[in-house]
């Protein structure tokens, strides 16, 4: 029991954190520029528009309502990962409101929408990378998904587009279009925070003498290899192929050997987002 709620300590820190950020991301860079965004925030600016309903408040409906309809509809399952990030970011934007009041870092909205897009981007990252969702306006795009089939890059383009639209009624132009740079920055820094892991480099060779290369690479630089099966396309004859992982500096290491043992081999070196398993995540094994 104990060691469960060890495992999981990492993945509530990581909601927690994330939360916080795009919580202080909101109030310290968005807000005080003006600047237009989809999801729940941007909901809860026109609401506050319309109607000055104060946005943590609107964002913590919002965000229970659309976590009953997943719950009910995507089922407890799914409910479970939004559950934190539920009542954490607007609770979130309460404390920050409190603790940052009417302090503007800065005027330029320029700055503005690039540390909001560079903040929303990680802060979305971290939450998503630990497992959990976000909740809120990710959850209308999965349940009509599940309910009419409808694609759900299509109808989140489509909500986001609405709410950005909702947001131009009241807002400058120059600021539609620095909230479009901004959904293009944070959009760019997701994708690479949800790529982003232990980088290491993948290297292949086909040579005739695979099995020294294999022994070479083993004894002198501690990596694991992989002996494939391959054929030649143009000769149709059989031959191996060396497939191993290593860390970036072993690369010209490596290069090294393989040249020395058959200067004439056919080498494909590659870049790995993130390597998994013994010898990397794992302790490496040794047998006799």
């Amino acid at each position: 029991m104990k060691r469960d709620i060890f495992r999981l300590l990492p993945s509530v820190a990581a909601v927690v954190v994330g939360n916080f950020l795009y919580a202080f991301t909101v109030k310290a860079f968005l807000l005080p520029s003006g600047l237009v965004t989809g999801g729940t925030t941007g909901i809860a600016l026109t609401m506050e528009h319309l109607f000055q309903t104060p946005i943590s408040l609107f964002v913590l409906l919002f965000n229970v309502t659309m976590l009953l309809v997943g719950w009910r509809i995507l089922g407890r399952a799914f409910a479970l990962t939004t559950l934190g990030s539920t009542f954490l970011y607007p609770l979130a934007l309460e404390v920050w409101e409190r603790v940052l009041g009417n302090v503007i870092l800065t005027d330029d909205i320029l700055l503005c929408t690039v540390f909001t897009g560079l903040g929303i981007g990680i802060s979305l990252g971290i939450v998503i990378r630990s497992g959990a969702s976000t909740g809120g306006m990710d959850i209308p795009p999965l349940v009509l998904k599940k309910l009419f089939r409808m694609p759900v890059s299509v109808s989140m383009y489509a909500f986001d587009f609405a709410i950005l639209l909702s947001q131009a009624l009241f807002r400058p132009m120059e600021n539609i279009l620095y909230g479009i740079l901004l959904v293009l920055i944070y959009t760019v820094v997701l994708d690479k925070m949800l790529l982003m892991g232990a980088s290491r480099t993948e290297i292949k060779v086909i040579s005739g003498k695979s099995g020294e290369i294999c022994d070479a690479i083993l004894r002198q630089v501690d990596r694991g290899v992989t002996l494939l099966q391959g054929k030649g396309g143009y000769l149709r004859s059989e031959t191996e192929v060396v497939l191993s992982v290593i860390s970036n500096r072993e690369v010209s290491k490596v290069e090294r050997i393989v040249h020395s043992i058959d200067p004439e081999c056919f080498l494909i070196v590659s870049r790995v987002q993130e390597v998994k398993g013994r010898g990397f995540s794992l302790n490496k094994q040794y047998h006799p």
